[in-house]
């Protein structure tokens, strides 16, 4: 048998930690040796609050138990994200982890959910989701696995504070034998021929060899930036958000179990609903607000008292284009950036995970396992890349400079193709590759004020009139359900209160 491969995992946080944890799962110590490599001087940026669904399908494929990761997270649910002012002020709608209904007379809901609403006979399509009513009453419960019942038409996320859950994933790698290593790295070395690392230098004169090297540095991106510096595809022009402020503040009630955006002057505002606090941060572009204004706004906009200083981060939106190059693969902000408008950072931080175990490696680098490594984790970057530019593109305000050009910039061909085949007849691709299934780009769509101008022929076939009645007999159900549900602050006193 082959000897195991040695991997060094340079960073901790959530990505490395993520990391070292799955790898030490699933493939095990006769696979792979584990070294993880992360100083006590270099604080991860630590705001990431908010997940999506396929975190609960991480962590149980790792072997987390769930009540108790969100205990020692002070985590609660999140059944779907809130968004305000965005497309128009004074408008609101929520993204939510759930469908909108069934397909009637053969054609798919919204289509027929448009017909409707062009005769002004339907309701605001949010309220054909049993997530989003739930979401908006403040209620949870697990959802249901028999599929004829409302109750099991969503799924949930978690919001949880980002640096208890990597303290709480080192606690399990180490006890599934990973090396930790304190210490700052100070010098990379790499093969003379082959330009592969080799090894890294600690501060402290100490050498850390290894096959494969995992980069979870950060936004430094220490080995596949710095070191073997890597072609940056920069998106800013796209997205051009390239500043936050992150405070924390005292906790409020209801206990919401959603994300809240809030657009603002020069960028947009999260709330998100932890146990012992609310993490909050205010997402800028430095064009148009200065660091004190924004500073400022976000306080000023805060639901409950602030508990510290507001702290600046400075970022890039794009990512690598080889997020696998030679014998160093980079994970999480290391790899690239995309603001957490839609909380995708620790879902990519997931997909890479998930694929590096897909296309484990060797100790010789197979370009062909590798070129398809990135053309799968490209899909990802770009599909989540087109999601948030549509936010930002697809709106009606005429209030300050940031909207306006967000709404006259050309978007990627990709997205204007997304964009004019639902304006025609409303179709939404899927696709195997990349996040966002169809009720999501329908709740942006439709929430931020994209009309549909056709329909698929097929959603004709059924009159108009037992359209309506279909749409009201769903509209029944989630609100005769939702009374029953209990509220999220009892769901989670019940399932996983902290203490506090």
């Amino acid at each position: 048998m082959s000897e195991p491969l040695e991997i060094v995992i340079v960073g901790g946080g959530t990505a490395g930690w993520m990391c070292a944890v799955a790898l030490a799962s699933v493939a095990g110590n006769k696979i792979c040796k584990l070294t993880l490599i992360e100083s006590a001087e270099i604080a991860s940026v630590g705001v990431g609050e908010a997940t999506l669904p396929q975190m609960k399908e991480f962590n149980d494929r790792i072997g987390i138990n769930e009540a108790d990761m969100m205990r020692q997270t002070n985590a609660t649910i999140k059944l779907g994200i809130q968004f305000v002012d965005w497309g128009a002020i004074g408008n609101s709608y929520v993204h939510p982890f759930g469908k909108y209904g069934n397909p009637i007379g053969g054609a798919y809901f919204y289509q027929q959910w448009a017909r409707a609403d062009q005769q002004n006979l339907a309701k605001n399509i949010d309220s054909y989701s049993y997530a989003i009513e739930c979401a908006l009453q403040n209620r949870f419960e697990f959802p249901v696995a028999d599929k004829n019942y409302i109750n099991s038409t969503y799924s949930y996320a978690y919001h949880f504070d980002a640096s208890l859950y990597a303290d709480y994933l080192r606690k399990i790698g180490e006890q599934k034998n990973v090396r930790r290593v304190e210490g700052k790295i100070i010098h990379v070395l790499n093969n003379s021929t082959t330009g592969v690392i080799e090894s890294v230098e600690l501060e402290d004169g100490r050498s850390i060899r290894g096959d494969f090297f995992i980069d979870c540095s950060g936004f430094r991106s220490l080995l596949l930036g710095q070191n073997l510096n890597a072609e940056f595809d920069d998106w800013s022009k796209w997205l051009v958000c390239d500043k936050a402020f992150a405070v924390p503040s005292e906790k409020t009630l209801p206990l919401t179990p959603y994300t809240r955006s809030t657009a603002k002057k020069a960028g947009w505002q999260w709330r998100i609903p932890l146990q012992h606090r609310t993490g909050n941060g205010y997402v800028f572009c430095s064009e148009y607000i200065s660091d004190d204004e924004a500073a400022a706004s976000l306080l000023q906009d805060l639901d409950g008292k602030a508990l510290g200083d507001p702290r600046l981060i400075k970022f890039k939106a794009g990512r690598y284009k080889k997020s696998w190059y030679k014998n160093c693969l980079a994970i999480g902000l290391s790899s690239g950036f995309l603001e957490p408008l839609e909380s995708t950072s620790i879902y990519l931080i997931q997909v890479a995970i998930l694929n590096l175990l897909k296309f484990f490696p060797r100790k010789t680098p197979d370009e062909l396992v590798i070129n398809e490594y990135n053309r799968i984790v490209d899909y990802e970057y770009e599909r989540v890349r087109d999601f948030l530019i549509l936010h930002y593109h697809l709106n009606q305000r005429d209030d300050a400079e940031l909207w306006r050009y967000c709404r006259e910039m050309s978007v990627p061909e990709s997205l204007t193709q997304k964009i004019e085949i639902f304006k025609r007849r409303g179709f939404i691709d899927s696709y195997k590759y990349g996040l966002f299934a169809q009720p999501s780009w329908i709740s942006v769509f439709t929430g931020q004020g994209l009309k549909q101008q056709g329909f698929d022929p097929f959603a004709l076939n059924l009159s108009i009139e037992d359209v309506n009645n279909q749409l009201e007999s769903l509209f029944t159900e989630i609100k005769n359900r939702v009374v029953d549900v209990p509220t999220h602050e009892a769901f989670i006193a019940d399932y996983c209160a902290a203490k506090l």
